[in-house]
């Protein structure tokens, strides 16, 4: 259990008080992600949606039987960055206006759903890897999504009400992904970070440098907030979040010493030893971050080979 005490981690809907809210799915692996409500009175946002419909509609029905609100009454929907958990049931938000940074937007349009339901269509012919995407992405139907774009897109930040409430919107990436963006509530004391943090599950960073993502760390260690609800795992406190952040220093540390030497990704993602942070789940995520990182000191900006990664993800898995 994380260091965080007043809040159980528990799957479903968590009243952090004043009118703001934390849906949960342990274990936080996985797809198995988090989202917010913000309500004051008959406005309303949301801070992202689930990996398919029926896990949103699921949510969004708990969330209507608290507040009196459907999906059809949201307002608004921030997607906190692009990856399918966090955004596969916007369209379930009909009237919202979507809102994502323009790097995520551009981010969505370029990975649908489509693409992974075609992976998991074939992903039984696929041999171990195949075995190792059906075991991750098994629990989720990618041929029943309601993908939605944004409708209004920034960079930097932005300054949002809700109600009476103050909602600011902070780009921090690219980090975890090409445009992460924190959820803040300086009145409320609550932050909802995307996947800027991982709660005792393995960080994966897809997009780097790793340096803005332990500078996105340190910008929510800046704030009074008192919940840190995070993009997987239970709620957090600024402990959890130096935990983060100490493992990224970490692998960076580690993956640099393996450049250096000459090792390639996949041995470098053998050779290091994970010492505490093995207990982590998802730990075979290693092999993404090497890889990202690699590719950071060597100044490649090429895509990463997805389906490589998943191969060696697979192997360490094992």
């Amino acid at each position: 259990m994380t260091a965080s005490s007043h809040w159980s981690y528990r799957r479903g809907l968590h009243d952090l008080g004043s009118g703001n809210w934390a849906w949960l799915q342990p274990d936080g692996g996985w797809g198995w992600s988090n989202s917010g409500l913000i309500v004051d009175g008959d406005q309303s946002l949301l801070v992202d949606t689930l990996f398919d419909a029926t896990l949103t509609a699921e949510m969004l029905g708990a969330m209507a039987d608290a507040t009196g609100l459907s999906g059809d009454d949201i307002g608004t929907v921030v997607n906190t960055h692009a990856n399918g958990d966090h955004t596969h049931g916007n369209g379930l938000c009909r009237h919202a206006e979507i809102i994502a940074s323009d790097a995520s937007a551009r981010e969505m349009a370029e990975v649908d759903a489509a693409m992974l339901h075609t992976m998991m269509t074939a992903a039984p012919g696929l041999g171990p890897t195949g075995r190792y995407l059906l075991d991750i992405f098994g629990d989720f139907d990618f041929a029943n999504v309601a993908e939605r774009a944004p409708t209004k897109t920034f960079s930097g930040e932005l300054g949002l009400t809700v109600g009476d409430k103050r909602v600011s919107l902070i780009e921090v990436g690219p980090a975890h992904t090409a445009g992460d963006v924190l959820v803040h509530l300086p009145d409320d004391r609550i932050v909802y970070t995307g996947d800027i943090l991982f709660i005792d599950g393995t960080p994966i960073m897809w997009a780097g440098p790793v340096g803005n993502w332990i500078a996105a760390c340190d910008r929510i260690l800046a704030m009074d907030v008192e919940a840190i609800v995070p993009g997987h795992g239970p709620i957090a406190d600024k402990a959890d979040v130096r935990k983060v952040q100490e493992y990224l220093r970490f692998i960076d540390r580690e993956a640099r010493r393996r450049f250096d030497a000459g090792l390639s990704v996949r041995d470098a993602a053998h050779d290091i030893a994970l010492g505490d942070y093995a207990s982590w789940i998802d730990a075979e995520r290693i092999a993404v971050n090497v890889d990202t990182l690699y590719r950071e000191y060597r100044g490649d900006r090429s895509a990463p080979d997805i389906v490589g990664l998943f191969s060696l993800m697979a192997e360490l898995r094992r």
